[in-house]
C-alpha cells in the first residue's frame, strides 16, 4: 500500500505537508494494521476478532438506523 503525498512548495509547506501524509495514514487504516500485526495472531484469535468486528459494526448500524442518522 503506497501514500504520496505531493507538496506545492508554499510557506510552512512542511507542516502541512506531515499533516496530510499523517491524515492519509489514518483514513486508509495503515496505523491500524501495523499495530495489529505488531504480534503474531492466531487463526482462531483472528477470526474471533474480525466476528467481534462485524457484530460491532452491525450494532452500530442499527443504532444509527434507530436514530436515523444518515451515514454520509
Amino acid at each position: 500500500m503506497a501514500i504520496r503525498v505531493t507538496s506545492n512548495y508554499g510557506s510552512h509547506e512542511g507542516e502541512r505537508l506531515l499533516q496530510r501524509f499523517k491524515r492519509l495514514c489514518l483514513r486508509s487504516g495503515l496505523l491500524k494494521e501495523i499495530k495489529r500485526r505488531r504480534f503474531y495472531e492466531k487463526p482462531s484469535q483472528r477470526r474471533r476478532r474480525e466476528a467481534n468486528e462485524a457484530m460491532r459494526a452491525l450494532k452500530r448500524a442499527e443504532r444509527r438506523k434507530a436514530r436515523g442518522v444518515a451515514r454520509t
